[in-house]
């Protein structure tokens, strides 16, 4: 059967990482590998900045972070391989939360000198509770940085991984000599120079023979020999089940801005990554090889292309096969919708597209009709779960700075909302407009993005709000919900989606309020 084939081949995967830990850098490394770009823009290039192929909005270039998750396929050695490059950076955690819905494994990015930060240890926790399989690949060995064992125990201890090298340094920083490959039994020396370092690794098939000796000197040799011994008495044997389930994270070292070790990580991960895998809906799970098609929206994004007013979503093919022009039930408004151009992507290029297989990655232009978390099926009534609005961090008012542009700014925070940067909510009070973040950043991005996309001019202004919650009451009837509605009206608003939202302005006042109303429900997340 076709589909099984394509199926088979088919690899989507997460790189997640701390900011600066050369994600970017990364992803473009393994573009490169398959020939999807010929040169790549380092963050860090000569005088010409070139930017990076996978950072296409403004202020991700003018600031070298990414904001949005990009999508990025390309094939190498007749596997056809999805990547979504997320956002390190702690204040667009939400979008990568969702990003991970779509996975079905994750490379983790770790600095040498570094170590594990705070934001990759939130990311792996994700992960974790999902069982999604994971590869760590520890960058920058070029530079002076922790020593492998220690940092090996790091991760071990503060992510709560079980890992095992499959690759290992020979040195590090100014005495860095290569890389020794568990996996494959060669060497791959450290030359300095990014064009040689790809192509030549040494096969040495036994390592007490003298031939080690000579490609990295006695001494090296010797120390290679000892720490080898060692990590292969401390960590287990490789068993690819149990990386699969989840158990066992394998670790390769490299510098992905030379290049190196990137391609044994390549090599290994199409050998062992798992390809597309089932999915758990309201209803059934959902396995891939199914005749029919589903799919689910996790991430909007309006006006990929300035010039056209467009929004794209993101939706991850779960089963069956997605075709071009057939009619689809979109579940949430009950409605069939037809896509006369769906887009694969591939670098910085979209390309109109007649199929795709579970594990790809579709783009369909979107008229307003969609939300995140929306299910695409041929018919059958399910919802896929699991991507909640969380409950924001940070409120302002938002304010329209030129009144004559009401109207673009409008719907500009319309669209804006609908792709999830931040949510809206709107006083019952007095009907003002509050925008909630998870970070104090996205406020930026907003501001910029509705003048530059939108023409609308915006200023905030500071609210007291400590948490927003989402309100279920027992009974709607009873007089607890009511008194409940008079007595906090003025920190009561509604979301997007119409649902009733508490506006907490303490912690205290919060479980003051808990306590006094026993018969509400107050949700942290918006699905419920």
């Amino acid at each position: 059967m076709k589909i099984n084939k394509e199926i088979n081949r088919r690899r989507t995967f997460g790189i997640v990482s701390h900011p600066d830990a050369g994600k970017t850098t990364l992803t473009e490394k393994l573009l490169l590998f398959g020939g999807a770009i010929q040169e790549a823009g380092a963050v860090k290039s000569n005088k010409i900045k070139k930017t990076a192929t996978s950072d296409f909005m403004e202020i991700e270039r003018q600031r070298g972070i990414s904001v949005a998750t990009s999508v990025l396929g390309f094939e190498y050695k007749n596997i056809k391989i999805n990547i979504l490059d997320t956002p390190g950076h702690k204040d667009f955690a939400e979008d990568t939360f969702r990003t991970l819905t779509a996975v079905d494994s994750v490379i983790v990015v770790i600095d040498v000198a570094k170590g594990v930060e705070e934001q990759t240890e939130k990311l792996v926790k994700v992960c974790r509770m999902r069982n999604i399989p994971i590869i760590v690949f520890i960058n920058k060995m070029d530079r002076e940085g922790k020593d492998a064992f220690e940092l090996l125990d790091e991760i071990e201890q503060k992510l709560g991984l079980h890992v095992t090298p499959l690759s290992f340094p020979i040195g590090m920083g100014y005495d860095f000599k290569g890389i020794y490959n568990i996996w494959e039994k060669n060497v791959n020396l450290f030359t300095g120079d990014p064009k040689k370092d790809i192509e030549e690794t040494v096969k040495v098939s036994d390592l007490s023979t003298g031939e080690i000796d000579e490609l990295i000197g006695t001494d090296s040799a010797d120390t290679l020999r000892e720490e080898l011994e060692l990590a292969q008495g401390v960590y287990p044997e490789f068993d690819i089940d149990q990386y699969k389930r989840g158990e066992l994270q394998p670790v390769f070292f490299g510098s992905a801005l030379n290049n190196f070790g990137v391609r044994e990580l390549l090599d290994c991960f199409i050998s062992i990554a798992p390809p597309p895998r089932p999915k758990q809906s309201d209803i059934r799970e959902i396995r891939p090889e199914e005749d029919k098609f589903t799919g689910f929206v996790f991430k909007i994004h309006a006006n990929m292309d300035p010039r056209h007013r467009d929004r794209l979503a993101f939706v991850k093919v779960v089963s069956g096969k997605f075709e071009r022009n057939k009619p689809y039930l979109h579940v949430r408004s009950n409605k069939n919708l037809k896509f006369s151009s769906p887009n694969a992507f591939f670098a910085e290029r979209k390309e109109i597209v007649d199929e795709m297989f579970p594990g790809d990655i579709v783009g369909l232009h979107d008229t307003g009709t969609f939300k995140i978390g929306d299910t695409l099926t041929e018919g059958e009534i399910l919802q896929y779960k699991g991507i909640p609005n969380f409950s924001p961090e940070h409120f302002r008012y938002i304010n329209n700075a030129d009144p004559m542009k009401s109207k673009q700014l409008n719907k500009g925070i319309e669209q804006l909302m609908d792709e999830g940067v931040a949510q809206l909510f709107t006083l019952e009070l007095n009907n003002r407009k509050i925008i909630g973040t998870v970070g104090a950043l996205q406020y930026e991005v907003i501001q910029y993005r509705l003048e530059h996309e939108y023409g609308a001019k915006c200023s905030y202004e500071n609210i007291n709000v400590h948490k927003a919650c989402w309100i279920e009451p027992d009974d709607p009837k009873s007089e607890e919900f009511k008194e409940f509605k008079r007595v906090k009206s003025k920190f009561l608003a509604k979301d997007k989606s119409d649902q009733l939202v508490f506006l907490a302005d303490s912690e205290f006042s919060l479980q003051m309020t808990q306590q006094k109303y026993p018969n509400i429900t107050f949700h942290f997340t918006s699905e419920f």
